[in-house]
């Protein structure tokens, strides 16, 4: 049994399943050699076959599987005596490189067993159950998708990612997080504790690739947001105080005139256009 998605309502821009199924090998089976073209992984729930990549050539059995990328050309036998049995799920998108870039799996590093306790087989499973839905299967699919990649990545990390992509992508998720919760009185623990690093790891970060604090960063954009709030609105002060994370219009009213050299009011009449820049 396999299912092939051509239908464009099930395609996701980042990440998108676009075949699956289960199939019973007759005795020396084979595909290719040939070109895939997207991700596919497939698992071998019993029986034996070997999978040819890169120049290699792999004997597998039970509860092993192997990863063929798109574009690579790629071999693969049932056993004559053995068969196997196997499930696979295809994928792709424009994320998807960089989300198995987490994984230490690549076509230098192809097999993989499934985790003992089952938890990507059950994930795995679900997905090609849930393809024979009929209604919004395309949330679920792309839902359970990106959960196996989430286990993937949890249970085969690459531990020899760049530190430094390691980095710039705490910065992104911190830059991320402050842009959707600046309006709130959110702080910079609950930055730290959303990214999952110390807040002074986060604030040699900022100093690093920003070039100010994490709390400078924050007082900057509100008050950049405020003063657009002010030019472009005919809200009151204390509406556009509370649009930018401060319960207290004094403060907000103290904290802007300290930064912008004029009060809100003056700033909002067109004074001081010098010690606004």
């Amino acid at each position: 049994m396999f299912l092939n998605f051509s239908n464009n309502s099930y395609r996701n821009l980042d990440i998108n399943l676009y075949t699956c199924g289960i199939e019973s090998c007759i005795s020396k089976h084979s595909y290719g050699p040939a070109l895939r073209s997207g991700y596919m992984i497939h698992y071998i729930l019993k029986g034996h076959g070997i999978f040819k990549v890169n120049d290699k050539t792999y004997h597998l059995g039970e509860n092993e599987a192997f990863l063929i990328e798109p574009n690579v050309l790629i071999y693969y036998e049932a056993d004559e005596n053995d068969p196997w049995e196997y499930c696979w799920i295809g994928f792709n998108g424009v994320k998807t490189k960089e989300y198995l870039s987490r994984t230490k799996l690549s076509i230098y590093n192809p097999i993989f067993s499934f985790d003992e306790d089952k938890k990507l087989w059950n994930c795995m499973n679900s997905i090609i159950t849930s393809s024979k839905m009929t209604l919004n299967k395309d949330l679920l699919l792309i839902s359970k998708l990106y959960k196996f990649l989430y286990l993937l990545c949890e249970i085969y990390p690459n531990n020899e990612i760049n530190n430094t992509q390691n980095q710039q992508k705490y910065i992104e998720d911190a830059l991320m997080f402050i842009e959707q919760n600046y309006s709130d009185n959110i702080t910079i623990n609950e930055i730290s504790k959303y990214i999952s690093i110390d807040r002074s790891y986060l604030h040699r970060l900022f100093k690093k690739y920003i070039n100010k604090s994490p709390q400078k960063f924050l007082l900057d954009l509100r008050m950049e947001k405020a003063s657009s709030l002010l030019e472009n609105s005919t809200l009151r002060i204390s509406d556009i105080a509370r649009s930018v994370g401060y319960k207290d219009a004094l403060l907000f009213s103290k904290t802007f005139k300290k930064l912008k050299n004029c009060t809100p009011t003056e700033y909002r009449n067109g004074k001081n256009h010098t010690s606004m820049v």
